[in-house]
């Protein structure tokens, strides 16, 4: 018997880098998708709240308390994704530069502009909720403290940032569905398939 036999091979060896690397790679996959569903229900759940009769009372408020509590969400969930996501471009750039084509220039460029509104629109929510009243931004039965002072001279212009940032962020996420037209194609054809395999009664 060798006295080698106990010892990993070279091919082995290689494939635990690349095997952790993809398993980074479908962390960040899952966290993209949850992500993505919690930008939804803030949009959703954003236009219906504001159209809300001033009637509803707890309703409407259990309504802003939701997506107060899901903004602070992502914002973990943002600084969670960008510490993982550094992991993988160290990993990734360390050993080869990226090639400078104008096709990644572009995407790079949109990426970064898209992390920049994930976290630029939900710190906007920050900013009108603590300029309108200390202490107004709950995080389910949490008070998240608070970021920015109160005050009332400023609450119209946080309003307007928070709404521009936000449709001007939803600009942005059609650009990337655009690019990324031939996987949400892709991503519809499958959606649609396993609809059809559901049995209804």
């Amino acid at each position: 018997m060798s006295s080698q036999s106990g010892s990993q091979t070279p091919t082995a060896q290689a494939t635990k880098p690349q095997s952790r690397l993809n398993s980074v790679f479908k962390h960040l996959w899952s966290m993209h998708w949850w992500m993505a569903g919690c930008y939804l229900l803030l949009f959703v759940g954003g236009v219906w709240m504001v159209r809300m009769p001033e009637d509803t009372g707890a309703l409407q408020g259990n309504a802003y308390t939701l997506h107060k509590s899901i903004g602070a969400l992502t914002m973990a969930l943002l600084t969670w994704r960008i510490f993982i996501l550094q992991r993988v471009w160290w990993r990734k750039y360390t050993r080869r530069s990226p090639k400078l084509t104008g096709e990644w220039i572009r995407t790079f460029l949109l990426h970064t502009a898209i992390y920049v509104f994930m976290l630029a629109v939900p710190l906007s929510g920050f900013f009108l909720s603590n300029s309108y009243q200390s202490g107004n931004v709950p995080f389910f039965w949490l008070t998240l403290p608070d970021i920015f002072p109160e005050n009332a001279a400023v609450v119209e212009l946080a309003r307007s940032l928070h709404f521009w940032m936000a449709y001007t962020f939803l600009g942005f996420i059609v650009l990337h569905a655009i690019d990324q037209q031939k996987y949400v194609r892709s991503l519809w054809r499958r959606s649609i398939q396993a609809l059809k395999k559901v049995p209804f009664s």
